[in-house]
């Protein structure tokens, strides 16, 4: 996300193309462009915390993932085919997913040994 998608998104992506998704809610047009570099910085911040495993990514790994894991399963709800949108999966996608990143935000959350540099 950091090195490959977010700099095309950003400075390639056609302007009819530009999505955000905060929370679980996509945003379009200009607002969207305007809050990528948020998303940028963000995940930027987490490779290099990550990388040098710092310890002031713990707990906010952990904390990332669970918001990820909260926007999941709104956006495969909101965005399913039960809504008309098919982007996202419905229920039926919403809930592995949803499970996946809780158990990735259970095991961030427990790995603050590992981040003690």
């Amino acid at each position: 996300m950091t090195f490959v998608y977010m700099p095309w998104d950003i400075f390639f992506k056609p302007p009819e193309r530009w999505e955000e998704v905060w929370f679980g809610f996509t945003i379009r047009g200009w607002a969207a462009k305007a809050t990528e570099p948020i998303h940028w910085a963000i995940y930027a911040a987490g490779a290099f915390g990550f990388w040098k495993m710092k310890r002031w990514l713990w707990p906010w790994a952990a904390l990332y993932s669970a918001q990820i894991a909260i926007a999941m399963l709104i956006f495969n709800v909101i965005a399913g085919p039960e809504h008309g949108d098919g982007r996202g999966g419905g229920w039926l996608a919403a809930i592995p997913i949803f499970l996946f990143f809780c158990y990735l935000t259970a095991l961030l959350w427990r790995a603050k040994p590992a981040f003690e540099n």
